[in-house]
C-alpha cells in the first residue's frame, strides 16, 4: 500500500524533522450501525453506546474526547496506535474527533480481540509512504505438549504466527525502493493464557520477539544505511539493565536502544502502566517502548522525550491511579510516549 496524505492545510517544513507518538488505546472501537446525531459529542454514555450493537463495546465518549484532546495538544506527525478495533474504527476516531486531520493507515492483523497495531499519519506531511504487514510470518515455537506429539511421530499441525502483526511503515520522498526511515510496530503476546500451555505467555512472546529481531535484521541488510524505529506494547520489561528474559535477544542481536534511555528519562518517569495492588498502592512498569537504531540518538530532541501525562479539566497532571477505579477513569490503561527526530537524511 503506497499513499500519501494531502488537504489543504501548508504542508510540513522538511521531512527531516518527525514527531512521533506511541500509545496502546486500550480496545479503541468505534462502530456504528445508527445514524450519529449531530450534537454526539454532548450525548450522554448510554445515549453514545446505544449507537451501535456490535459485539465489541464502544470506547467511551469522555475517553475519546480526552484521547482526541492529547493528540491535539501533541500534534504528532506520526501516532503509532496498539488496541484500535480495526481500520472502520480509527477512521470513524479520525472523523469524529480529529477533524480529519489525519489519515488513518491500519492493515487487519492476527487478533482474535479484533485489536490490530496502526498509524494515525498527519496530512499533508511531506513524505509518502508504503505499509506493509507480517502477520503471515511464521514463528519459530513450538510448545512443550507439540514437542511431545513430535517425538511420537505426528506431524506438527499448528503453525503459530503473531498474536497481532508486525507492521512496516517506509517514509521515502522520491523512490520508494530507498526509504528514509523504516518503523517496526508491533503488539506482542499478552500474559493471558487462557489455553494453559505458555504460563504469562512467555514462550509466545519470545518466540515474537525473535520474529521481530529477524526482520529487523532483514530490513538492515536490505537498507543498511536507512534508521528503523522499532515500537509497540512489548508487555513485558524489555528496558536496561534488566529486561525480562524473552527480551536478552533484543540487546544480544541487535544495536537498537530505547528513545527514553537516549534522552536519559529518569527511570520514575517511564511508567506507560500502572498494576493496583492491595491498600491503596499502585506499581509502575514500563512496557511500551520506542527502540531507534544508532543512526538515530543524535537526532533525538531530548526536551521533547516524554511519557505523557494524563491532565484533569484545568491542565494539572493527574496523580498515578492508586485504585481500580482511578484507573479506570483514564483514557487508557497505557500512557502514551512522544518523541522529535530532528536533522533525519533524506
Amino acid at each position: 500500500m503506497t499513499s500519501r496524505a494531502t488537504n489543504n492545510s501548508p504542508p510540513l517544513p522538511s521531512p527531516s524533522r518527525l514527531k512521533l507518538g506511541l500509545f496502546n488505546a486500550e480496545n479503541l472501537f468505534l462502530l456504528f450501525d445508527h445514524e450519529i446525531p449531530p450534537h454526539y459529542q454532548k450525548m450522554n454514555e448510554a445515549q453514545w453506546q446505544k449507537l451501535s450493537s456490535s459485539v465489541y463495546e464502544n470506547k467511551s465518549l469522555d475517553k475519546c474526547l480526552q484521547i482526541a484532546q492529547l493528540i491535539k495538544e501533541q500534534s504528532p506527525d506520526i501516532m503509532m496506535l496498539c488496541e484500535v478495533g480495526g481500520l472502520e474504527s480509527l477512521q470513524n476516531f479520525n472523523k469524529l474527533f480529529l477533524e480529519q486531520l489525519y489519515q488513518p493507515v491500519l492493515i487487519e492483523g492476527n487478533s482474535d480481540r479484533n485489536i490490530d497495531v496502526g498509524f494515525l499519519i498527519k496530512k499533508q506531511s511531506p513524505f509518502f509512504f508504503d505499509i506493509n504487514s507480517n502477520r503471515h510470518y511464521p514463528l519459530e515455537l513450538v510448545y512443550p505438549h507439540e514437542s511431545q506429539s513430535l517425538q511420537s511421530g505426528y506431524s506438527s499441525a499448528v503453525s503459530h504466527l503473531f498474536s497481532r502483526d508486525c507492521v512496516e511503515l517506509r517514509l521515502f520522498t522520491n523512490d520508494r525502493e530507498n526509504p528514509y526511515l523504516l518503523i517496526l510496530l508491533t503488539h506482542l503476546k499478552s500474559r493471558l493464557d487462557p489455553e494453559k500451555i505458555d504460563p504469562g505467555g512467555t514462550e509466545k512472546r519470545g518466540a515474537e520477539l525473535k520474529a521481530v529481531v529477524n526482520i529487523y535484521k532483514n530490513i538492515r541488510q536490505q537498507w543498511p544505511e536507512v534508521p528503523v524505529i522499532l515500537a509497540g506494547d512489548m508487555n513485558g520489561y524489555a528496558g536496561e539493565p534488566n529486561p525480562d528474559p524473552e527480551f536478552s535477544l533484543l540487546y544480544n542481536e541487535t544495536d537498537l536502544k530505547d528513545v527514553l534511555e537516549v534522552s536519559q528519562i529518569n527511570s520514575e518517569r517511564r511508567f506507560t502502566f500502572y498494576q493496583i495492588k492491595s491498600g491503596g498502592r499502585s506499581e509502575g512498569k514500563q512496557i511500551d517502548y520506542c527502540f531507534l537504531s544508532p543512526e538515530l540518538h543524535s537526532c533525538v530532541r531530548h526536551a521533547e522525550t516524554a511519557v505523557y501525562q494524563y491532565k484533569d479539566e484545568f491542565g494539572f497532571d493527574i496523580d498515578r491511579p492508586k485504585t481500580m477505579e482511578e484507573k479506570l477513569r483514564l483514557p487508557s490503561d497505557h500512557y502514551p510516549i512522544f518523541f522529535t527526530l530532528e536533522n533525519l537524511k533524506v
